[in-house]
């Protein structure tokens, strides 16, 4: 009996020496983590959860619509007819003062211009019963005046210009001007005299019932 209890008295001191407490061996593990988590060069998590890239947002179709285009600009109204005239009769109002206006003639000038085309054609871009190719051109009616064409009733053979281009409202005005601009002191002449020393009519004094309305139309155009 004393001889069992011996040898096992002797097993358990062999093992207790050789064993290390419990205690040391959870105390080294711990140190052993501290240690592992200090490092810089350690790995990553093996419980590191990958992150999903997250695609670029795309652009809906509204925002990649092209701008809308800008509306044109109106098309100025045509100019309200004053001193009795017609609309056509103000429109070409307008083109005789348009062009003078364009060449910088005096507004003197221009009322001469517009009582000379209420006298001569009543403002309207006559075609001639003479030259039958006026007829070709746009046309508000007919004179048989010689062969006068066109707002101011110039001619031809006198020099004015072709029948095509005195049938341009804006070619006879033009005319019109350069030879009002050549005549010698023509801004301290009447309204009639003026327009006589252009048109060298058989009737002088008859431009000078046109003044007041070609006044009231130059004013209603500038």
């Amino acid at each position: 009996m004393t001889c069992c209890l011996g040898l096992a008295a002797f097993a358990g001191t062999q093992q207790s020496e050789q064993t290390p407490p419990l205690r040391e061996v959870l105390a080294e593990r711990a140190a052993a983590d501290e240690r592992a988590s200090r490092s810089l060069d350690r790995g990553a998590s093996p419980l590191a959860v990958p992150v999903t890239p997250v695609p670029a947002a795309t652009p809906s179709p509204a925002a990649t619509r092209k701008p809308k285009p800008k509306p044109k600009p109106a098309r100025p109204a045509r100019p309200r007819p004053v001193a009795g005239l017609t609309q056509a009769q103000m429109d070409n109002a307008k083109v005789i003062v348009d062009v003078g206006v364009g060449m910088g003639v005096p507004r003197r000038g221009l009322v001469v211009a517009i009582a000379t085309a209420m006298q001569e054609s009543n403002l309207h871009n006559l075609a001639s019963d003479v030259l039958p190719e006026s007829f070709d051109h746009p046309h508000q009616g007919s004179g048989s005046d010689h062969d006068s064409v066109g707002l101011f009733q110039q001619r031809p053979s006198s020099g004015w210009g072709t029948v095509a281009q005195l049938m341009r409202p804006a070619y006879a005005a033009r005319a019109f001007y350069t030879a009002l601009l050549e005549v010698p002191g023509w801004q301290d002449m009447s309204v009639t005299a003026a327009a006589q020393a252009v048109q060298i009519s058989a009737f002088p004094d008859a431009y000078a019932k046109h003044e007041q309305r070609a006044g009231t139309v130059v004013a209603a155009l500038t």
